[in-house]
């Protein structure tokens, strides 16, 4: 009796833990995971504490398996968190460190976020190219310098790319256009420098570029206008030269256009200011010259147009009088002429949005 209670034991025994082994992830990715951490430094919230036992599928913090290989499908560490891990330490994150090559190994991963810990610096590596699932890489809030892996075109499903707020150099890789499923592409507040590859029109998918505040030079490829879904464009404070693409005023989703602090010549294509789905608009500190187009009408709505810092002339347009909606208008510092016409959006304006010009007049500046 004995020996069968012992028997049944240990036949539980070797079940649970078939079963367990079953449930756990692989060692090669838990493996891969380790030296991951091993070259990082989270001081404060303790975060890498709970990668501890032989799976890290389960209460690894940020880890995520598929749950029918038990593979890592996704590594989710953000630094600006509302997770009570943060709420208790009263604190944001921080860390030091670099990211291993060791992530490449990682073959299934379709999501990277390691976000805004502030410190983190090193290159990305080269091999994470060679993740075939990755979806999603955002890398945004650290120091993480190096130039953007050169084929970083391979990463076919990638849907956003987030690397935003660091210092990576170097000019934007000609393989980017074939990220044919790219959605979001945030690249703000970097060193980037060089031209805009010419064909970036070929993203078709992509709804937001934000690639402002950095060094980036040449001319606005106007295979941009191509782009259907694209929304939301962000080209300030760099470098780019030449002239404002007419075909950008017939582009049907555009919401918000930003161009201002670059070194934008010629005039203000007509077609833009009577795009009715463009709804922020900021070509400011350019040497734009020519008059302002009279085209507005009662489907115009913008809640921002800001105009300041040019060398336009002529007259304030009339039909601006016409518009549905115009919250902020800025026409300072140019070369503008003549009365400020009368009624809305003028009549809740201050000086200031007409200042340094040749000679305007009216509300709210002095009469004519």
């Amino acid at each position: 009796m004995g020996l069968t209670r012992n028997f049944l034991l240990s036949t539980a025994t070797v079940l649970l833990a078939l079963a367990l082994a079953a449930n756990a992830c692989s060692p090669s990715d838990r493996a891969a995971l380790l030296d991951f951490k091993a070259a990082l430094n989270e001081p404060y919230l303790g975060i890498f504490n709970t990668w501890s036992g032989t799976d890290c599928c389960t209460n690894w913090y940020g880890i995520n398996c598929d749950p029918e290989t038990k593979r890592v499908a996704d590594i989710v560490l953000r630094g600006e968190s509302e997770d009570p891990i943060f709420e208790k330490a009263g604190r944001s994150g921080y860390m030091t460190g670099s990211i291993s090559p060791s992530i490449c190994q990682l073959d299934r991963l379709t999501t990277l976020v390691v976000a805004d810990w502030k410190d983190i610096s090193g290159e990305i590596p080269a091999c994470i190219t060679s993740l075939p699932n990755l979806r999603i890489l955002d890398l945004i809030g650290n120091k993480i310098s190096g130039q953007i892996p050169a084929d970083i075109g391979k990463l076919s499903r990638l849907t956003v790319l987030n690397l935003a707020d660091n210092q990576i150099s170097g000019s934007l890789p000609s393989s980017i256009v074939n990220l044919n499923s790219l959605m979001h592409l945030e690249l703000s507040n970097n060193k980037l420098s060089g031209e805009i590859p010419s064909d970036i029109g070929k993203l078709s998918m992509m709804s937001r570029a934000l690639l402002s505040r950095n060094q980036l030079t040449g001319p606005i490829p106007s295979s941009l206008a191509n782009i259907y879904r694209l929304a939301d464009l962000d080209l300030s404070m760099n470098q780019i030269t030449g002239s404002i693409p007419d075909q950008f005023g017939s582009m049907p989703v555009l919401s918000t256009l930003n161009l201002d602090s670059n070194q934008l010549s010629g005039e203000i294509p007509t077609s833009l200011l009577a795009n009715s789905g463009l709804n922020i608009l900021n070509l400011s500190r350019n040497a734009l010259e020519g008059n302002l187009p009279d085209v507005f009408g009662p489907k115009t709505y913008f809640t921002t147009i800001d105009l300041s810092y040019n060398n336009l002339r002529g007259s304030i347009p009339k039909s601006l009088s016409s518009a549905k909606y115009v919250g902020h208008l800025d026409l300072s510092h140019n070369h503008l002429c003549g009365p400020i016409p009368d009624g809305s959006p003028f009549d809740h304006l201050e000086a200031s949005s007409f200042a340094n010009n040749d000679c305007l007049c009216g509300m709210p500046l002095r009469t004519c």
